[in-house]
């Protein structure tokens, strides 16, 4: 069983999976950008998310999709402080992720409120990444990405894709204990960041392997082009096939789904819970 996930006020109990809510605060993201990038909008969101069921509220102030533009990081955060600062006192008892691969903004962040990191480049992007983690000793999520949100997409090749991911992650986690973080890590295969549509395949069927580690495993699936390609569909009409890959990263062995649609979500965890317990 995996240990649970600590804050300073409770903990995060995985012993059954738990739903994070996608708050995206930028004009550009690929599904609902500029849908939340106004204060009120944003509070009313996660509000809802709260009341779906969320565990985990993600925030996120620079958009990471394919071909994205440069954000400065004075933008990113003017788009994020005040929401966060609005989060923190609106919604005493949630958790708060900030999504952002830069030191500075995850200390200010940290600083303002957020109780955990979730980074897109596992510490790749920031060589200072880690020194904040272990200074003030948040969850951190450490995601896989080949090349850069600009490049990512760019043929990516693997020789095979579940071994270098794998090994990526816990190469990273090596760093990281050297910083003295031990406990606290989520790992994050990162479909859809630098992968083919078969790659994220291939990865939701190794899954398997990246729990064997024993950290917590986060499946960030949500409405993103391995379902549309598969399907024929657009973002905004890609509710249905979210909603069947997340029933397979949860038998795969996913711990935290990280999605726009919370009551889906939990809706799929609960047929999962009762699958689960009836299993032969």
């Amino acid at each position: 069983m995996l240990s649970p996930i600590k804050w300073t006020f409770k903990p995060l109990d995985l012993s059954s999976p738990k739903v994070m809510g996608i708050l995206n605060l930028t004009p550009d993201s690929f599904f609902d950008g500029g849908n939340f990038n106004r204060l009120q909008a944003a509070i009313k969101q996660v509000e809802k998310m709260i009341s779906e069921g969320a565990s985990i509220i993600d925030a996120g102030a620079f958009s990471t999709r394919p071909f994205a533009k440069e954000v400065s990081e004075a933008e990113e955060w003017q788009r994020l402080k005040s929401v966060l600062e609005e989060i923190r006192k609106k919604f005493p008892g949630i958790i708060i992720s900030v999504d952002t691969y830069r030191s500075n903004i995850a200390e200010k962040a940290i600083d303002t409120g957020a109780d955990m990191i979730n980074d897109i480049s596992g510490g790749r992007f920031d060589n200072n990444m880690f020194t904040i983690i272990s200074k003030y000793h948040v969850p951190y999520i450490l995601m896989h990405i080949l090349g850069t949100p600009q490049t990512m997409q760019q043929n990516p090749f693997y020789e095979n894709v579940d071994r270098e991911v794998d090994r990526f992650l816990l190469n990273q986690v090596e760093k990281l204990e050297s910083f003295g973080v031990r406990e606290n890590i989520v790992l994050d295969p990162g479909f859809g960041f630098g992968k083919t549509v078969d790659h994220n395949y291939q990865l939701l069927h190794g899954l398997k392997n990246i729990t064997r580690h024993g950290f917590p495993v986060l499946a960030g699936i949500s409405r993103k082009s391995m379902i549309n390609k598969v399907l024929g569909t657009e973002p905004e009409n890609a509710l249905n096939g979210t909603t069947a890959l997340h029933m397979l990263a949860l038998i795969n062995g996913a711990d935290i789904l990280r999605v726009h649609d919370v009551k889906e979500a939990m809706e799929t965890i609960q047929l999962f819970k009762k699958y689960s317990e009836n299993r032969p």
